[in-house]
């Protein structure tokens, strides 16, 4: 917060008496306007600011609680200027908002709190409301009251690095912000505004007390430029988080995030957060929504902001339960007394979809070479990860795509092998048989298909005279099924789509992009020609219709030439006509570095596809899966997106991924999946969706360092996949 000096604090005084104009925004009943795919604003309420309920200001609103979901709210007001320190019994109601009664809180003896020494930022009151926990910046101090005379009753214990510098290591005015409890009333969370000396900029800590002791600290990383204001415990190791910035001359940034605790260590002994690169040592975060994103619904500002609806939001609260699984969710911003800022409440409806769990694993060995020519001829003769080349048959070097097999079966294809033309003409192209046995974390190699020309339909020259394809003719990186059964191959050195019978023979000449667009190694690329589509940046998406008919080909990186380098297009192919239909879609990622590797059809025309970075190993970060939906692309023909799972954080609550390996990464109670090139998604019914890597091999060593990765399968469960 910003303490308001006391002429401030006079002059506001003034406008009290003067009767400022207050202002409600309901919206219509229903779903409410959208934030995000998770959020719409039900309506927010001006009616408090600038006003005056038995003599006080009601102002400085730093903290919301419910006692019980939707039935008595309070607000804790921070430390304007001398004023008694005080909480407000409120009525919230979607674009309402009412002072009901006022509680003056006072030390054990009766001496009563004052702005000058209780600075009151994070509130819980319990269900009884009969008492409420309030935090205080000032020492810091998490103190009991009992409501009924305002009398402190109790307190928690503070570690002595959490005080105020010279005390401790704390900064003044950035410390217990936030405070949450959960459901069960067991877990207290005291959350640090600001990181204590020697952590790093952004890098807090998370207070954890179990029956009112002191129980560990977890670690939380805020945006850049944002403090952490406010917590709310949804129970077990589920949190939200409201996440605040402000910069002058712009305004106000007011972020909601959905954070884990799952499998991540206590923080208590790390004298230092500012050296720690794990990001599996921090807690795990979801954007619910920014405010900044919802429809400003009439609203106006006092000062610039980007959007009138935003201000200095501090405090958050659960409310009651919603039709189709949503709850309210109510904001209250303090205005710090100034005439410049409005006490605002707002009402939100929003989903809280459960963290995504893992249920089954299956591990295939980098080195089960199978039956085969020896490969990896043209590759140095020096060992990588352990292992040297040539290989004694064919590696199964990951899988880039899966479509269903009966019996539980699947058909997984590998990409060109070792990565280049250059390097892979010993490579077969295949697509396997498999059934991964998830039981005994194994996969059984069941055959082959094998991806041949016999009938001379592709017309340029191949590598082998038996007409057998090679990782040399093409990069076959995903894979689809149509109505009649045929196999359809997205393939990146064209791009190109190629179609096969079911025993892999070509069925016609390669199709190129319809609009001319090629890559470095496309064959049809003529001298001079400037290629628009990066190497290796083809069709590493293929996702196709239920009914068979329709293929989505997804370029897995922009085109040279795009404005928009965050851009990765989708064409639309009608399999019965045998062309493009000259529909496009754009999808839009995060960064302009990140990759689409895979992409599968939910239902309807909605498609999930893996969003991932180019890293492995404790150096990813963005490894996720998203959904989006054909039929909901904006004027510019932009696509929605909503993330569904952090591949990076799955829990595991039966350890399946265990025992760890010698030197393993990312197993045990939080999962990850930290491999480089993950390829391949492929829904299995309800909210279950199997997740699969391209291994690179031998290069890649994201799990283990020092050993080539195996190829894993693994199957999750994503609560409200598709929703």
């Amino acid at each position: 917060m910003r303490a308001l000096p006391i002429a401030a604090a006079a002059t506001t005084l003034v406008l009290l008496a003067a009767g400022a104009p207050a202002a409600a925004q309901p919206v219509k009943p229903g779903a409410g306007q959208p934030c995000s795919p998770d959020a719409a604003l039900l309506g927010f309420s001006d009616q408090l600011d600038k006003t005056v309920f038995e003599g006080t200001a009601v102002s400085g609103l730093s903290a919301v609680a419910f006692n019980r979901p939707g039935e008595r709210a309070f607000a804790l007001v921070d430390n304007i200027g001398t004023t008694p320190a005080r909480m407000y019994e409120l009525a919230l109601a979607p674009g309402h908002a009412a002072v009901k009664d006022l509680i003056t809180l006072s030390r054990p003896d009766g001496t009563p709190f004052t702005g000058a020494d209780f600075d009151g930022e994070g509130l819980i009151v319990d269900a009884s409301a009969r008492y409420a926990w309030a935090s205080s910046e000032s020492e810091p101090a998490i103190r009991r009251f009992r409501l009924r005379d305002g009398r402190q009753v109790g307190e928690l214990p503070v570690p002595d690095r959490f005080r105020v510098a010279p005390a401790g290591q704390a900064t003044r005015n950035q410390t217990f912000e936030a405070l949450a409890q959960s459901p069960n009333g067991r877990d207290i969370y005291a959350g640090m505004e600001g990181p204590l000396a020697g952590d790093g900029a952004g890098r807090l800590r998370i207070v954890h007390y179990r029956d009112q002791a002191l129980a560990g600290q977890y670690a939380y990383e805020a945006d850049a430029g944002l403090g952490l204001v406010e917590l709310v415990a949804l129970g077990g190791t589920q949190l939200l988080a409201l996440e605040r910035g402000f910069t002058p001359g712009a305004g106000n940034t007011v972020r909601v995030y959905r954070v884990s605790l799952t499998g991540i260590p206590d923080v208590s002994g790390v004298e230092s957060l500012a050296g720690v690169t794990d990001p599996r040592t921090f807690a795990g975060k979801e954007l619910l929504f920014d405010l900044g994103a919802c429809p400003s619904s009439g609203a106006t500002a006092k000062q610039p902001q980007p959007n009138p609806l935003l201000d200095n939001v501090e405090g958050m609260a659960l409310g009651r339960e919603l039709p189709g699984g949503r709850r309210e969710l109510h904001l209250i911003s303090d205005d710090n007394g100034s005439a410049t800022q409005i006490t605002r409440t707002y009402t939100l409806s929003v989903r809280l979809r459960d963290e995504a769990r893992l249920l089954s694993r299956a591990i295939l060995s980098a080195t089960a070479y199978q039956p085969g020519p020896v490969s990896g001829t043209q590759l140095p003769a020096t060992p990588v990860n352990g292992v040297t080349a040539p290989f004694p048959g064919q590696p199964i070097p990951g899988f880039s795509a899966a479509i269903p097999l009966p019996d539980g079966r699947l058909l997984a294809m590998p990409d060109n092998g070792f990565g280049a033309k250059g390097n892979s003409a010993d490579f077969l192209l295949r697509a396997y048989d498999i059934t991964p046995r998830y039981h005994q974390h194994e996969v059984k190699i069941n055959g082959f298909v094998s991806f041949r020309d016999p009938d001379h339909k592709v017309p340029f020259a191949l590598t082998r005279p038996d007409r057998l394809l090679t990782g040399a003719d093409f990069d076959i990186e995903s894979l689809a099924r149509d109505a009649d059964g045929n196999l359809w191959l997205g393939e990146e050195f064209g791009p190109y789509l190629v179609k096969t019978d079911p025993a892999g023979k070509v069925l016609q000449a390669p199709i190129p992009l319809p609009d001319g667009a090629k890559s470095p190694q496309s064959p049809d690329l003529q001298p001079g020609e400037t290629p628009t589509v990066r190497g290796s940046r083809g069709f590493e998406a293929l996702a196709v219709s239920t009914d068979g008919r329709t293929l989505y080909p997804i370029l897995e990186g922009p085109k040279t030439d795009d404005p928009d380098q965050r851009r990765r297009i989708v064409y639309e192919f009608d399999v019965r006509a045998n062309k493009y239909t000259g529909k496009t879609w754009s999808l839009r990622v995060d960064s302009a570095d990140l990759v689409v590797g895979d992409a599968a059809v939910l239902d309807g025309r909605r498609l999930v596809f893996i969003e991932r970075d180019n890293a492995m190993g404790p150096a990813s970060r963005v490894k996720r899966l998203v959904v989006t939906d054909l039929d909901q692309a904006d004027a510019n023909g932009y696509l929605p997106r909503r993330n569904a799972v952090d591949l990076m954080r799955i829990a595991d609550p039966r350890e399946i991924s265990g025992p760890a390996r010698p030197g393993e990464y990312g197993v045990g109670s939080l999962f990850s999946f930290p491999l480089q090139s993950v390829e391949t998604v492929l829904p299995l019914g309800g909210d279950k969706v199997l997740v699969a890597n391209d291994n690179n091999f031998p290069g890649n060593d994201g799990r283990i360092p020092g050993r080539p990765d195996d190829t894993e399968l693994i199957v999750i469960e994503v609560p409200g996949l598709r929703d």
